[in-house]
């Protein structure tokens, strides 16, 4: 006789319970974490006034560190310029005067957002070096660490363009963008693991993650760029540069690149169309800048010169 699967060997009907499931417990768990480290690390930006995530373990002397290691291991691979060359003073003298204005700016950005300042790069070793190389780039990395590659100095062309770029950079070092970094990919290892621990599917975790940074990783990354764009335009304006010089400068650099940046959802930059538009809207407010705090007369009569 052919026994029912519904009953039990003694006659009594077989409990249909759901089976609990750990990987599930993992996920969740992997997710309380990730929602208590994004919620406890939280801050305010006092150049934005945006809340953004930093890992309150990273302190200055930690980005210091990580900055310095990184730029030595730069300059073991590329060929600095003689230190006393023309180039390397002039670019040495913007980078001077783009840092003394650093506390005001910062101050009077805080001051709009309702906060105080916090001085956090009050103790960076500002060092520029020029190196040699076709690239027109520049960098500046956590605690004061800079480099400008010989490859920008034709396409800045003067020192108000060279200011531009190198506003930009200081203001990612300003803005602890690094520290962001960082801490955002923390959290997205977490995400990574508690995936992999909760037995998540392969394609699916890719599919996720692609979808991920589509529609949030690259925009946070052009985010970065374009909050760069605007207190690196207020740094140099009040450093007594000429802002104006910002738009000709971005579309020697569209030019420079020759139209190969890509659609820009696809990419970590604002496209350069983007950039100039906003950089546009940011010039009267630069302006307001530069007549507030280059109380320098002669330099701000005499702007930038060409190189």
């Amino acid at each position: 006789m052919r026994q029912d699967p519904s009953q039990s060997p003694y006659g009594q009907p077989r409990r249909r319970g759901f089976g609990f499931n750990p990987r599930l417990l993992i996920i969740v768990a992997f997710a309380a974490y990730g929602l208590y480290y994004y919620f406890s690390n939280r801050t305010v930006d006092p150049y934005t006034g945006e809340k953004v995530l930093i890992d309150k373990s990273i302190d200055a002397q930690q980005e210091e560190a990580l900055g310095l290691q990184a730029y030595q291991e730069i300059l073991q691979q590329e060929q600095p310029v003689d230190p006393n060359s023309q180039i390397a003073q002039q670019i040495r003298g913007i980078a001077g005067r783009l840092v003394d204005k650093i506390d005001e700016v910062e101050g009077a950005l805080a001051q709009e957002h309702g906060m105080q300042a916090n001085n956090f790069a009050k103790d960076f070793n500002w060092q520029v070096t020029v190196l040699n190389s076709q690239q027109a780039n520049a960098f500046a990395l956590p605690g004061g660490k800079m480099a400008v590659y010989t490859g920008l100095v034709p396409v800045a062309q003067n020192a108000d363009g060279m200011a531009v770029v190198m506003g930009h950079e200081i203001a990612h070092a300003l803005m602890r963008h690094g520290a962001q970094r960082m801490s955002r990919g923390k959290l997205e290892q977490m995400a990574q693991m508690g995936a992999a621990a909760g037995g998540v599917d392969v394609g699916v975790q890719q599919a996720i993650f692609s979808a991920y940074g589509v529609t949030s990783q690259l925009p946070y990354a052009r985010g970065h760029e374009s909050s760069a764009d605007e207190v690196g335009l207020m740094l140099m304006a009040a450093a007594c540069f000429n802002p104006d010089e910002a738009v000709p400068l971005w579309e020697r650099m569209a030019a420079q690149a020759g139209g190969n940046s890509g659609p820009e959802f696809a990419s970590t930059h604002p496209s350069p169309q983007s950039r100039i538009e906003h950089l546009r809207s940011l010039l009267p407010k630069a302006h307001e800048y530069r007549q507030r705090f280059c109380t320098d007369g002669s330099a701000k009569q005499a702007g930038g010169a060409t190189f």
